[in-house]
């Protein structure tokens, strides 16, 4: 359950980038409120997540779901560049995530 409640983290994390960058500076009233709520259910599912999960693996992961994440986002939703370099980089990203997890203990 530990692995599902990091996974939601992850997903709020990008949920709440998103979400600050269409609140403008927190001058949008909704994409402010999505992006205040969303932060903390994400650190609260983090929190539960780490319950289990050894304190450096559950951040990691956490972090790195939330960095993919928002650069999918923005390069498929802001127009963002997705030059190759930075294509690189997320697949170096995501697969630091795939050895953490294969390291951690089940």
């Amino acid at each position: 359950m530990a692995w599902i409640y990091l996974g939601v983290a992850g997903v709020l994390e990008v949920v709440w980038a998103f979400a600050m960058k269409q609140s403008e500076g927190f001058t949008r009233p909704w994409p402010a409120a999505i992006t205040l709520v969303a932060m903390v259910a994400s650190v609260w599912f983090l929190s539960l997540s780490m319950k289990v999960l050894p304190l450096g693996t559950a951040y990691v992961i956490w972090t790195g779901i939330g960095a993919v994440g928002t650069f999918v986002l923005g390069v498929l939703l802001l127009g963002e560049s997705a030059d190759a370099l930075r294509l690189v980089a997320a697949v170096l990203i995501v697969a630091g995530l795939v050895l953490m997890k294969i390291a951690s203990p089940p």
